[in-house]
């Protein structure tokens, strides 16, 4: 029944590992925390006259520089002047040149929000008619690439460390005292110490380039890391380092002075002021993530920061709590077993965590939502979804742990005794043994017989340990506790990284409200989409754009170009439209309009029957087999 730690170890390192590529390989640029809720001139919008400025509206306040607003003409020239303004609360303005000719023009932003995410997009307007324009890929840099993904990952592993150092030095003083003297619980703590120090100092020189290129190379650029320093997250940053240097006193009082202290009062004394002084650094430690993302921007941060800290000290106290119960079940020595009450200990501050956890969590699910529909609706609510079944497993196998918890108490006494005389019969034996050693002059062939005698007390002590089946069973579930606990910081990782349900959906009804009122107000009426597609096949990339006009109830005459990436007229063989009203289950209705010239067709009184936001998909094919369906929502009507 025995079977040794380091192949399940292994296993573990393995499954994070694998669990972290998958979340984070394929997620692309970190989402938005910050959405872009309006816009003048509007996506799409054709205007008359030539505005002399374009301003953007977001969903909070976001830190600009003089580059993170562009306007450029349809040949890729920029026409802003000067550096963007805040005109008021969250919308920023910049000024256009004079005298700007006709055609499509594109802006692109790159900003970072107030809870320290980097945000990037891009849109098109026209002056007088579209155009073709030659710009493509842009406000697409900023969270993505291989640098978005090492900051995902440091992420990560920042939060790894925190709750393996957190809830392993609560495990010691909480719930098994005798373990500060065990060595795999020391290398424990100094590990996750270790850990959350060192994704720290990687997120602070990687910060920079997240946030702005995106580029590898400008990782170690001092001027870019100066900038970041001068920021909340740079400076939530470098408190987290702070507070790492009197962690680093804490665990060395944990397990040096506080490991050799013999009398019982000094012990108590010494275990209060580490109790005390370990809760002041840890909630220093959460609050230095609850001061720089979700919780300290939106709806009430004066309540959802201390929420925030409360709940990830609760899932330290769990989770690291139980990484410090696994290692304490395979690695402790055989002549210092974990304890049964100390087990007990942990079982009911595994639950006052699991309540937190609940409570805290479904404050923050309302905060970040605010709707039942978000759940399903949005990003961040699917996510928050997996959560809570991750969650909701790990009870599960807790529910068995405990089980197996409270069968350990019949059989411990009996264990400790039948130790305890065995260990009393070799200690005789050995000093016999050293004592004719010493008569006979054999200093050295005694030695090695107590060295040999030692090891085989050893051996036979942890076949003792490990021959009791309840202990083995809570070790295999604290072991399943430990897989699950894995993926569910994974997710909780991305979860961090995701907009919020409720921004995405304030978001999109004030986009579509934008559109709305813009397109009424154009003298024009006409609505303009750009879709960028991919088909997957050779020479399979490129830009649709679709004009509908006057965009109302009833006919309307529609255009639509195809464009290769260089803003050229793209010769397919065919296209499709589709209409959709979803909220009156109108739809599709197929439009196949007439190939005129070269990347260019038309269909004259595509007819829409009623007002709404309405799904426009349309499908390009560009070969025998490589077709792909983009789609947008408009406002017509």
């Amino acid at each position: 029944m025995t079977r040794t730690i380091a192949p399940r170890l292994r296993t573990l390192v393995l499954l994070l590992l694998t669990v972290t590529g998958a979340l984070l390989a394929g997620a692309g640029p970190a989402s938005a925390h910050a959405a872009l809720t309006g816009s003048d001139p509007a996506q799409g919008v054709v205007v008359d006259k030539a505005p002399t400025q374009v301003s953007l509206t977001f969903s909070e306040k976001v830190a600009m520089n003089d580059d993170s607003l562009q306007v450029l003409d349809p040949k890729g020239k920029k026409v802003e002047v000067g550096s963007p303004t805040n005109l008021s609360g969250t919308t920023y303005a910049v000024r256009l040149k004079s005298g700007l000719a006709k055609g499509t023009y594109t802006v692109a932003y790159q900003v970072v929000s107030a809870d320290s995410h980097p945000v990037s997009g891009a849109y098109t307007f026209s002056i007088g008619a579209p155009s073709q324009t030659v710009v493509s890929g842009v406000g697409t840099a900023a969270g993505g690439g291989v640098v978005g993904w090492l900051y995902g990952f440091g992420r990560y592993v920042s939060y790894a460390g925190f709750i393996v150092l957190a809830g392993g030095a609560a495990f010691v003083l909480a719930c098994w005292q005798r373990g500060s003297g065990v060595r795999a619980l020391q290398r424990l703590v100094v590990g996750g110490w270790l850990a959350l120090t060192a994704a720290t100092l990687w997120l602070l020189l990687l910060r920079g380039s997240y946030t702005s290129s995106g580029k590898f190379g400008d990782v170690f650029d001092l001027d870019l890391l100066g900038q970041v320093l001068q920021t909340k997250a740079g400076a939530a940053l470098v408190s987290r380092l702070l507070l790492l240097a009197a962690a680093a006193l804490f665990i060395a009082v944990l397990f040096g002075a506080y490991n050799r202290r013999e009398e019982a009062e000094e012990k108590r004394d010494l275990t209060f002021g580490l109790a005390i002084g370990g809760v002041v650094v840890a909630a220093g430690l959460a609050a230095s993530w609850a001061m720089a993302e979700h919780a300290s921007t939106g709806l009430q941060p004066g309540i959802a920061m201390p929420v925030d800290v409360l709940h990830l000290l609760a899932v330290a106290a769990w989770l690291g709590g139980l990484t410090a119960l696994l290692v304490a079940l395979y690695r402790a020595p055989a002549d210092t077993p974990i304890e049964a009450a100390a087990v007990h200990r942990f079982s009911r501050l595994a639950f006052g965590s699991v309540l937190t956890l609940v409570a805290t969590g479904t404050y923050q699910s309302w905060r970040q939502l605010g709707s039942w529909s978000a759940f399903t609706e949005t990003r961040y609510g699917q996510l928050l979804l997996v959560k809570i079944g991750l969650v909701a497993l790990l009870v599960g196998i807790a529910w068995i742990s405990r089980r197996w918890t409270g069968r350990l108490t019949d059989i411990t006494d009996t264990v400790t005794a039948k130790k305890a005389k065995q260990r009393e019969k070799e200690h005789v034996s050995a000093s016999k043994t050293a004592s004719k050693g010493a008569a006979s002059g054999d200093g050295k062939r005694a030695a090695q017989l107590a060295r040999q005698r030692a090891a085989a007390d050893a051996a036979r002590q942890k076949r003792l340990r490990d021959a009791d089946a309840n202990r083995f069973g809570l070790r295999r579930s604290v072991l399943a506790e430990a897989g699950v606990a894995v993926v569910l910081l994974a997710v909780t990782t991305w979860l961090t990284q995701t907009e919020p349900g409720r921004t995405e959906q304030e978001a999109k009804a004030a986009t579509s409200s934008s559109s709305s009122s813009s397109s009424s107000s154009s003298s024009s009426g006409a609505l303009t989409l750009d879709m960028p597609f991919d088909t997957g096949g050779t020479d399979g990339k490129g830009l649709v754009r679709l004009d509908l006009d006057p965009a109302r109830v009833g006919g309307n005459e529609m255009h639509v170009y195809v464009q290769r990436p260089n803003g050229r007229a793209f010769d397919i063989p065919e296209v499709k439209v589709a209409f959709t009203l979803t909220e009156k289950k109108i739809g599709p209705l197929p439009v196949t309009p007439d190939h005129i010239t070269t990347g260019h067709w038309t269909a004259s009184s595509v007819q829409i029957p009623m007002a709404g936001d309405w799904k426009i998909a349309v499908t390009v094919r560009t070969s025998d087999i490589d077709q792909v369906t983009v789609s947008k929502n408009a406002q017509i009507g």
